[in-house]
C-alpha cells in the first residue's frame, strides 16, 4: 500500500512538472513566432531613394508660359503718349520722348552721324513718316536703344507675356540701304543748281553781244 501511494504521488508530481513545462514553452514559442513575423527594416539614404532600385534621372517639367501680350494700335499708343506728356507738363517734369510710342518693328534707320554727344542716329517712324534723332539709352514702346555702331543700331527688346513673365533679347537694325529711285532723285536735286548757274552766264553773254561793234 505504501509503495502504491508513493507511485501515485510520484506520478502526480511528474504530471504537474510536465504541465508547468508545457505552459512555459507555449509563451516562448509565441514570442518566437511574433519576433519572426516582424518586417525587415527598410534601408533609406539621404536622397529618399530605394538603394535596390535602378537609378532614373529626374525629369524636368517645363512650365508653359502664357501667350504674348499684343501691343495696342498706333493710335492708342499716340493717345497714351499725349496723356503722359500732358501729365508731365502739369507736374513740371521732363516729358517722355515721342519714340516711346513706337515699336522697334516700326522704326527704320535712315542715317548715322557723329555729334559732340557721340554717335547719333536718325530713324523714321513708318506709321507717321516722321524722323527723329536718337541717342543710346533712347526708349521705345517695347525696347531700348543700347548702342550705335558705324552701320547699325543695337536694341534690347522686351517681350511681355500674359502671366507677367518678361523676356529680353538683343535686336540689331542695319542702316537702310538707299534704293535706285532715291539715289536718282538725290543726284537730280544736286545737279539742278549746278545746271542753273551754268546757263545764266550764257544768257548774259548773248545779250551783251549786240553792243559790241
Amino acid at each position: 500500500m505504501k509503495q502504491t501511494k508513493i507511485l501515485q504521488y510520484g506520478f502526480a508530481i511528474l504530471v504537474g512538472v510536465g504541465c508547468v513545462a508545457l505552459t512555459g514553452a507555449v509563451p516562448t514559442a509565441n514570442g518566437q513566432e511574433k519576433s519572426e513575423t516582424k518586417p525587415a527594416p527598410v534601408l533609406s539614404n539621404l536622397g529618399g531613394r530605394d538603394p535596390f532600385r535602378k537609378y532614373e534621372p529626374v525629369r524636368l517639367i517645363l512650365k508653359k508660359s502664357g501667350g504674348l501680350v499684343v501691343p495696342p494700335s498706333i493710335q492708342e499708343r499716340i493717345e497714351q503718349y499725349k496723356a503722359q506728356k500732358q501729365a508731365a507738363m502739369s507736374a513740371r517734369v521732363a516729358a517722355p520722348k515721342p519714340t516711346t510710342a513706337f515699336l522697334l518693328s516700326e522704326v527704320q534707320v535712315v542715317g548715322i552721324s557723329r555729334s559732340p554727344r557721340g554717335y547719333a542716329a536718325i530713324v523714321e517712324a513708318s506709321p507717321i513718316k516722321l524722323a527723329y534723332v536718337i541717342y543710346p539709352g533712347e526708349r521705345f514702346y517695347d525696347g531700348q536703344l543700347v548702342a550705335i555702331e558705324d552701320n547699325r543700331l543695337i536694341f534690347r527688346r522686351e517681350t511681355v507675356y500674359s502671366d507677367g513673365k518678361r523676356e529680353r533679347s538683343v535686336e540689331m537694325k542695319p542702316l537702310r540701304q538707299v534704293n535706285t529711285v532715291d539715289a536718282l532723285a538725290a543726284a537730280a536735286a544736286k545737279a539742278a543748281p549746278a545746271n542753273g548757274t551754268a546757263v545764266e552766264p550764257e544768257k548774259k553773254s548773248e545779250k551783251a553781244a549786240p553792243d559790241k561793234p
